[in-house]
């Protein structure tokens, strides 16, 4: 049984930074290029990041890119989010997903970023 569980969210100020992570397993972890994705108040889920089986390649949404790092760690089955010089338009529901439809994904952590 797959499960996705993710943590780190929490209110912080514009130009703060937080780290988030995702808990994996039920799955080889290691066999499957991982994602981050959001879902800001009243919207659709967004994509933000993907990162490959080794973690040597990795994309990023031109609205985080040079602004957030997505990383993994294969031996501690867990995914994480960098998140630094954060904006208010950050305010979202953060997932990790192992697919490319974002079907399998955890429950999500909240980031608010506000002063």
């Amino acid at each position: 049984q797959v499960q996705l569980l993710e943590s780190g969210g929490g209110l912080v100020q514009p130009g703060g930074s937080l780290r988030l992570s995702c808990a994996a397993s039920g799955f080889a972890f290691s066999r499957y290029p991982m994602y981050w994705v959001r879902q800001a108040p009243g919207k659709g889920l967004e994509w933000v990041s993907t990162i490959s089986t080794s973690g040597r390649t990795t994309n990023y949404a031109d609205s985080v890119k040079g602004r957030f790092t997505i990383s993994r760690d294969n031996a501690k089955n867990t995914l994480y989010l960098q998140m630094n010089s954060v904006e208010s338009e950050d305010t979202a529901v953060y997932y990790c997903a192992k697919d490319a439809a974002y079907s399998q994904r955890g429950q999500g952590t909240q980031v608010t970023v506000s002063s």
